[in-house]
């Protein structure tokens, strides 16, 4: 569903004036207060949010924890359940009665179209089949490569070259701001292709002060999404509810900083839900503590996956399964006793501890 106009159905609670806009005369000294939320107010956003939360809340929606963006309510038939983003509004559920009064109500409630069955959302293309959905981004992908003239390029086979170097010197690039306009769309094309999210993570790190090495890096990217524009994450139907991570790191990976990189992936259901690759914030003094700190941040992920499934009506009596390669790691995180060599590692990465 797709709301027409959302900010202009807010309502503003704060006194803002504006300047008039230019050929209206109404005077010198004198301003316009605004009787309802604009488009380019900062106001605007939360102001639509107070609008439409409100009006769910009232209507025996409950919103969830984990994320404030989705709402449910259960009823004898089953569950309805909507996901916002800005005027953007997926309605979904096994109660199909509900969802046909869930609608109703949204369209006597505000200016609202239905777009009918879910196929687009957000630049993402969602296939539906008999025993599950596809999630793409291809015609964004494809976008991308004409923008860029790379259509026509002969593909690479991988997102990065095997035994990659990232050299932080070098001749400087001139089109900075392409450069940083590119990456961001990467950044957004890794919401459906957990296979690129390792290259991108590399070339996003020098954002600020590119060189024509990263430059490269890039077009590898990008010859690598000429071979593969349709690839995208198939989400299977069936009935399980296991909860599974997998977690690693390297050790001092940035020969600039000696900083690691965490990459983790989770599932549910033995279907990929998320994944990231990051740059760890501290200086790891060991192998050990490196992929310790990979496992504090998947063992974060996997406790809000859990809390967006009970949301979601969604219980899970088996527990979370969390893999690591490294058996020191796992000796640390099973282990409650601080000893010489861990004790530095700050309280926060033993978060683990608690949730073993």
């Amino acid at each position: 569903m797709d709301v027409k106009n959302a900010f202009f159905q807010g309502e503003l609670k704060e006194e803002v004036y504006m300047v008039p806009p230019e050929g209206l005369n109404i005077g010198e000294n004198r301003v316009c207060k605004l009787k309802k939320p604009i488009y380019g107010l900062k106001q605007s956003p939360r102001a639509w949010y107070h609008k439409f939360s409100g009006c769910l809340l009232k209507n025996g929606f409950r919103r969830s924890e984990a994320d404030h963006t989705l709402f449910t309510t259960q009823g004898e038939n089953g569950i309805v359940a909507i996901l916002v983003y800005v005027d953007d509004i997926i309605v979904t559920g096994d109660d199909v009665e509900g969802i046909k009064r869930t609608k109703g109500l949204l369209k006597a409630s505000f200016d609202i179209k239905d777009l009918g069955e879910l196929k687009y959302f957000l630049g993402i293309e969602v296939c539906k089949f008999a025993d599950g959905l596809f999630l793409s981004q291809r015609k964004y992908t494809l976008d991308l490569l004409e923008e860029t003239g790379k259509l026509g390029v002969k593909p690479a086979k991988t997102p990065i070259e095997d035994g990659y170097k990232i050299c932080c010197e070098g001749e400087p690039l001139v089109e900075v701001k392409q450069y940083q306009r590119l990456i961001g769309r990467l950044i957004y094309l890794t919401i459906t292709r957990p296979d690129i999210s390792f290259a991108v993570n590399q070339v996003s790190q020098h954002i600020q002060t590119p060189s024509k090495h990263h430059w490269g890096m890039v077009d590898r990217i990008l010859r690598y999404l000429k071979g593969t524009p349709g690839k995208g994450i198939w989400m299977g139907r069936n009935n399980s509810t296991d909860i599974v991570g997998y977690c690693d790191s390297d050790w001092a990976g940035d020969k600039t900083d000696r900083k690691s990189t965490t990459g983790y992936c989770t599932f549910v259901g033995g279907n990929l839900v998320t994944w990231r690759s990051k740059k760890q914030k501290v200086i790891s003094r060991s192998s050990a503590e490196a992929e310790y700190r990979a496992m504090a941040n998947t063992t974060g992920e996997l406790v809000w996956i859990k809390a967006l499934l009970k949301d979601l009506g969604i219980e899970s009596s088996e527990p979370i399964t969390l893999h690591c390669d490294n058996q020191a790691a796992i000796h640390i995180a099973s282990n409650s006793v601080f000893h010489e060599r861990t004790k530095h590692i700050k309280v926060h990465c033993h978060y683990v501890r608690e949730k073993v």
